[in-house]
């Protein structure tokens, strides 16, 4: 049965997103030609009904929190742990807000992947080029300052089920350079769905929004420097909880 469902769950995460592409890629020449605002909202919408799809197709029990305290508009970062595979689906599916991520450079190199973390905003660093790093950053920081919403997965990897890691030196970047609200958000169980014994297994999954943390409160150099402790701290107590 696990071995069946993880075929059938491939197959639809693989079927949608083939599927879907084209309308994504009409949504980018929409972006191109100037209806920038139109093709976000729709590439949004098109990637959260994939992810609604293949989520449904885990047989998850899903379970999410605090919805509410996403801010509708304006400047936004969600900062997420980040333990598996599924975290992204998860956060396209409920997030509620379009939003990009900087993704390693290896992913442009994914077909279909690469394609759609364009579409959704993303851009693909390169950590062995110093200066390329930084215009990527420097990218993602013009994308919020607009009033975009980005998410920062500030361990740095995926921690596979070892706990919420040390959070990266200049991880809150992103965040600090932009003025923009900090959304703390909490996923567990996602890496007993499919990586922790290679097959796809109904787990109880949770997602939990914090409540924004407003930009006028890590403005001094103190604040900023205590941004990834506290922001840790909310993280963890959230996964404590659950």
């Amino acid at each position: 049965m696990p071995l069946l469902r993880t075929i059938m769950e491939f197959g639809i995460v693989a079927i949608v997103m083939i599927i879907s592409t084209p309308f994504g890629c009409v949504a980018l020449i929409l972006r191109v030609v100037g209806f920038k605002p139109a093709s976000i909202r729709i590439t949004h919408k098109i990637a959260q009904i994939w992810a609604l799809v293949s989520i449904a197709g885990t047989g998850c029990t899903m379970r999410v929190l605090g919805q509410e305290n996403i801010p509708c508009k304006g400047a936004l970062c969600f900062v997420s742990n980040h333990s598996g595979l599924f975290d992204i689906l998860l956060l396209l599916a409920y997030s509620k807000r379009p939003f990009g991520f900087i993704a390693k450079k290896e992913l442009s190199f994914i077909p279909f992947l690469n394609v759609w973390i364009l579409m959704l905003g993303g851009y693909f660093i390169d950590r062995k080029n110093p200066r390329k790093a930084f215009a990527t950053i420097n990218r993602g920081v013009s994308h919020i300052s607009k009033g975009g919403a980005m998410i920062i997965f500030p361990e740095g990897t995926r921690s596979k089920g070892r706990g919420l890691l040390p959070f990266r030196a200049g991880a809150f970047k992103l965040a600090t350079r932009s003025n923009a609200q900090l959304v703390p958000i909490a996923i567990t169980g996602s890496y007993d769905v499919f990586e922790r014994q290679k097959s796809v297994i109904p787990r109880n999954v949770t997602v939990q929004f914090a409540p924004p943390i407003p930009p006028a409160e890590f403005e001094t150099n103190e604040a900023k420097h205590q941004l990834a402790e506290r922001v840790y701290g909310i993280i963890d107590e959230m996964l404590k909880t659950h």
